[in-house]
């Protein structure tokens, strides 16, 4: 896919700044928003593409890099070069992260475009977990995680803080998150009585939604698209 989006600077919080992937509707709108969370390897093609998807679903969405203060604007990974990502992965932090999400929200609300009261997040592995946190921050009308490793068991304490109904997304043959740190995260959600659904594929595998990864499942990843939009449609209809 052609991306027809535009980067945008955002300034954050701490003093630093951030660049953003964002991918309009065609129309005045108003159109609800959607903050895109990208995986381990930047906002990537991949990561455009689903953003340009959203668009044309009627979304204002927005996909912000989330390694601004380790790697340069535009930075992206190969995918069989995760040595690579290692030194960015792991200096984001919660507090990095909470900054980040006020900083694209702010945006967001003030765009024209924006119904204002429908605003959702969605991510991708290292975005699933980041759309976890900011559904914690912000009060999202919908949150999307799909395969995000590391929520449990060190994000469980903002179980309780969830805004907006969560949608998860499993692969059953995923190595990389332990399917008691799933039981975990439901858990969680259900002794704070938050609303959520809980997808696993049985078939698929980690990161099965991207088609430039080994282990992309085009029919998962069809499937999984279909209930994303279902919930999405249903959970921001409901609001004003």
């Amino acid at each position: 896919m052609k991306n027809a989006g535009n980067p945008v600077i955002l300034p954050v919080a701490d003093g630093t700044s951030l660049s953003a992937y964002v991918a309009r509707p065609s129309g005045s709108g108003p159109f609800p928003g959607l903050i895109v969370f990208q995986e381990a390897f930047g906002v990537n093609q991949h990561i455009r593409d689903v953003a340009d998807s959203f668009a044309a679903e009627g979304y204002l969405a927005v996909a912000p890099e989330l390694f601004h203060r380790t790697a340069p604007a535009g930075f992206t990974c190969d995918y069989k070069d995760f040595p690579l990502v290692r030194q960015h992965l792991s200096a984001v932090t919660e507090v990095g992260l909470e900054h980040d999400v006020n900083a694209v929200w702010a945006w967001l609300h003030r765009q024209p475009q924006l119904r204002p009261n429908a605003v959702a997040c969605i991510g991708y592995c290292l975005g699933g977990r980041a759309a976890f946190l900011a559904n914690s921050v912000k009060p999202f009308s919908a949150a999307v995680s799909y395969y995000g490793g590391g929520i449990a068991p060190d994000m469980l304490k903002r179980a309780p803080a969830q805004h907006g109904p969560l949608l998860f997304f499993w692969g059953g043959l995923d190595k990389h998150i332990p399917p008691e740190r799933i039981a975990q995260t439901i858990q969680a959600l259900h002794a704070a009585n938050k609303p959520h659904m809980n997808v696993e594929i049985s078939y698929a595998d980690h990161g099965f939604f991207c088609d430039e990864r080994a282990s992309f499942h085009p029919q998962a990843a069809r499937e999984a698209w279909a209930l994303t939009l279902a919930f999405l449609r249903e959970k921001l209809s409901t609001t004003p």
